[in-house]
């Protein structure tokens, strides 16, 4: 899933991006304020995470003005500022969870996920749509109890697609969640993928609206 790092040190962002992709998450990283609501505006994030001590703009800002905006996108504030006041002020601006540096990467991960389960009206750790089942946090997809290897990206797309089960999904809104920044897509990217998937899970299990995208039903059924 696409996410969105605020983070003006180099070495640590560096380090957080590296650690979110081994989770299995899209990041793109920015470092400055002015920078990250230039990315909020232009692009559809699952969560950010946001640094305080920010240049240009700082990360409080840049949340209070989030907010006002109405945009809902939950933002978890990472930073070393770990004064009582300064948590108060983080979450009575706006942020969903408060996390003090130096952290622990899997924990980071693990909160990310459970901030994008809660946005997305479930508090559950897996994800189930028929007889389909599916855990973020061990990369793991079962169907009717068996296990199903998948790649990366196959499971980041059907991550996407069991997110939004019942929902229809275009390929632009697909590819946004499987590539972050300077990731080359290519034209048919979402369309092979979809095959492997199909193939492995079955070719009722989603199902293609044309000229609108595809669609994994709540109660997806299929097998190879």
């Amino acid at each position: 899933m696409r996410v969105l790092v605020v983070e003006d040190d180099r070495l640590l962002g560096d380090a957080v991006q590296v650690g979110l992709k081994q989770a299995g998450f899209a990041p793109d990283w920015v470092q400055d304020g002015q920078a990250a609501e230039a990315a909020l505006d232009s692009e559809p994030f699952a969560a950010v995470v946001l640094d305080l001590g920010l240049p240009k703009r700082s990360g409080l800002d840049v949340l209070k003005r989030l907010r006002n905006r109405g945009v809902k996108v939950p933002v978890l504030i990472l930073t070393a500022r770990d004064a009582i006041e300064d948590r108060i002020h983080g979450l009575d601006a706006g942020a969903d969870d408060y996390l003090v540096k130096p952290c622990d990467l899997g924990e980071l991960a693990a909160r990310l996920r459970a901030l994008v389960r809660r946005a997305a009206g479930g508090a559950a750790p897996l994800l189930v749509a028929g007889n389909l089942q599916l855990d973020p946090a061990a990369h793991t997809v079962r169907q009717a109890g068996q296990t199903v290897d998948l790649s990366a990206r196959e499971f980041a797309l059907l991550h996407a697609l069991m997110q939004s089960a019942g929902r229809v999904l275009s390929k632009g809104q697909l590819e946004q969640q499987l590539y972050a920044w300077g990731e080359e897509v290519e034209s048919n990217t979402v369309e092979v993928y979809i095959h492997h998937l199909r193939r492995k899970l079955g070719a009722d299990c989603i199902r293609t609206l044309r000229g609108v995208g595809y669609l994994l039903p709540k109660e997806a059924a299929g097998g190879p």
